[in-house]
């Protein structure tokens, strides 16, 4: 047997781990019945589909009628932009609030691109602040800090 399509071969090995931890995760939970579910009941099913379809895109993987693909080398930078804002988004999260946080996160993030431009940056970052404060401020009312605790006192 020969994996025809690297790329789905990944992806379907991914899916089954991340399905099955997902699954062996939510056995510590009730489970409950069908009739009346408890916390773990829909985490350890959806886990178990999950790893069902990675197993199902992994088999398709090895099929002759597929598509020959090769992996992409990792672009380390790239990797490193995103990892970098959103540990950075999480560090600035208390002392500057959401709204510079997210604009500092999508600044950052841009980095990576290889089309980057600065004004599509900070396009980005004003609409997804927008986006944040509607969603998740006036949305659902998430308690956070909207600005930088010097601004509100």
């Amino acid at each position: 047997m020969r994996i025809r399509s690297q790329k789905d071969f990944a992806s379907g090995l991914m899916f089954v781990l991340v399905g099955l931890g997902f699954s062996f995760v939510a056995r510590g939970y009730s489970m409950g019945t069908a009739a009346k579910m408890g916390p773990g009941y829909f985490p350890f099913l959806l886990g178990l589909v999950l790893a069902l379809l990675g197993a199902i895109v992994t088999v398709g993987s090895l099929s002759t009628k597929g598509e020959d693909d090769q992996l992409a080398r990792w672009d380390l930078k790239t990797l490193l932009w995103i990892l970098g804002s959103v540990v950075l988004f999480g560090l600035l999260l208390k002392p500057l609030g959401m709204v510079l946080s997210v604009f500092v996160l999508v600044l950052v993030s841009s980095m990576a691109s290889h089309e980057f431009s600065w004004k599509g940056a900070l396009l980005n970052g004003v609409v997804l602040v927008l986006i944040s404060l509607g969603a998740f401020v006036y949305g659902i009312n998430l308690q956070m800090p909207v600005w930088p605790a010097f601004i509100t006192g």
